[in-house]
């Protein structure tokens, strides 16, 4: 360090001394395009609906439940997670009906539409972490390495949290000929770490871009954004609406649940599949992820209001994230999907599926499951009268009622 560093503000030597996993802050014609969007204001970018970005309640009561030994046991498979064998193998041929997805775990989805290959939030990574010896772990290997998958025509990012955006996943994806979309501001990142801008596509709300024939919008989602202690929600967040001659799908990223999922629906919809977060909720940040009975909620809005297509819950089984059991969202969504007649997926890591064909349907979980109580699953009499868009405008949506 030279005098004259130390003549520079103390943010700008902090910022400088970063390491490469936290990425870039966006800057120059970047940052002037961010300012430009009707989205952020009073320097921020803002949800369609209001919401709380840090966990509520009490700090301490969380911190019970959260490192206490006996609830600390329940979060995790009580043995090894059935990845999928034969991946590779089963990715070989196209799918027969135009439509395959493949769900990596996590968030991390292979979706192969009308003959291109979309890679929806790619993370490799062995934890969702800036550091490599700290953060959560992987509960399950990936289901094939990277370099096997072939090639990908379209990296889908849906914001820049760890467990979505990972370094040294896009590291290696950036060695390759694959264009990137991603919200606006999250662009800088990936510059950081070796992707050129010519092949980016750089996305606000409402925008689209096509590539090979496929169009990509990014659509509202209700969260926020991040890699430092400090966020200055700089770096929009999205879902995805991805479109081909014959087939749409949707991409919900991490949201909480708003009435929008029924505009987007009603613009882009209906889907043939909808992957959707169901994992990492809790009542500590009840605006920002949703549970599944909010999912479910949300696919039925992006449909229309019925049951259409199918679903594909993400967010869950792979890290652990929030207070909730390990086993208890894939549960959770399979009572949802019962009771609404709706069509769920779910395949263990790395199983290719068709939604046109024949569903993955066991509960591949329950071997590794502590018993859950299961809260949710109450008569409607024990329910009551639901709540209606006013209830989720005002931050207050509650399906599931105890959590």
């Amino acid at each position: 360090m030279t005098g004259a560093d130390y003549l520079l503000p103390l943010r700008t030597k902090l910022r400088s001394m970063r390491t490469e996993s936290f990425g870039a802050d966006p800057a120059g014609a970047r940052m002037e395009r961010i300012r430009r969007s009707p989205h952020f204001v009073d320097g921020a970018f803002q949800n369609p609906v209001g919401a709380r970005i840090r966990p509520s309640g009490s700090t301490v009561d969380f911190a019970k439940i959260y490192f206490q030994k006996e609830q600390r046991a329940r979060r995790v498979p009580t043995g090894t997670v059935p990845v999928h064998a034969t991946t590779l193998a089963d990715l070989a041929a196209p799918p027969a009906s135009g439509l395959r997805l493949t769900w990596m775990g996590h968030s991390s989805v292979l979706a192969e539409i009308d003959g291109r290959r979309i890679l929806f939030d790619p993370v490799w990574g062995e934890r969702c972490s800036p550091f490599p010896f700290a953060g959560p772990k992987r509960l399950h290997p990936t289901p094939l390495p990277l370099a096997a998958l072939g090639p990908v025509d379209v990296v889908v990012i849906s914001h820049d949290h760890y467990d979505h955006l990972d370094l040294p996943t896009i590291r290696a994806l950036a060695g390759t000929d694959t264009v990137f979309a991603v919200p606006l501001g999250v662009g800088a990142h990936l510059e950081r770490w070796g992707v050129p801008a010519a092949r980016m596509h750089e996305l606000d709300w409402n925008e689209t871009a096509t590539v090979a024939g496929i169009s990509l919008t990014a659509t509202h989602a209700r969260h926020f954004c991040g890699r430092g202690l400090r966020n200055g929600q700089h770096t929009l967040w999205a879902s995805w609406v991805v479109a081909g001659p014959e087939h749409r799908i949707y991409h919900s990223g991490d949201t909480g649940y708003f009435p929008g999922f029924r505009d987007i629906g009603a613009e882009h919809g209906p889907f043939d599949a909808t992957m959707i977060q169901i994992g990492a909720y809790s009542e500590y940040w009840p605006d920002i992820h949703m549970t599944p009975a909010e999912g479910m909620r949300a696919h039925l809005d992006l449909q229309g209001g019925s049951p259409h297509g199918v679903l594909l819950p993400i967010h869950w089984g792979t890290f652990n994230l929030a207070p909730h059991a390990w086993a208890e969202p894939g549960e959770w969504t399979k009572d949802a999907g019962e009771d609404a007649g709706q069509a769920v997926a779910f395949p263990r890591p790395g199983e290719p599926f068709e939604p046109a064909g024949t569903l993955p349907v066991e509960p591949w979980w329950r071997p590794l499951s502590a018993p859950l109580a299961r809260p949710w699953h109450r008569t409607a009499e024990q329910q009551g009268p639901g709540p209606g868009p006013e209830a989720a405008a005002r931050g207050d949506l509650d399906l599931a009622g105890e959590r």
